[in-house]
């Protein structure tokens, strides 16, 4: 396999990660609020900031997956310049 395919083949790994990740902290954090407001009797508002912190560390981890992949691809256009 050549290395522009193995570099793409990163790039889109990584890419299909991103969706999965916002999601999955979403749903997570309103889980881990739920549960709280069930054991604490706070309905609904610790549900409410675990998933606006769960959405929060989405974002987060969207805008360094993506500041990542932008160096990366940044890196592989400046390796084929050099050429």
């Amino acid at each position: 396999m050549e290395e522009k395919d193995r570099k793409l083949l990163r790039m889109l790994g990584a890419l299909s990660t991103v969706g999965i990740t916002l999601v999955v902290s979403t749903v997570i954090g309103y889980f881990i609020g739920h549960y709280l407001d069930g054991r604490f009797g706070t309905t609904p508002w610790l549900t409410l900031v675990f998933l606006l912190l769960g959405i929060a560390a989405g974002f987060k981890n969207l805008y360094d997956q993506t500041r990542r992949l932008t160096d990366l691809d940044g890196q592989s256009k400046k390796g084929t310049n050099d050429r």
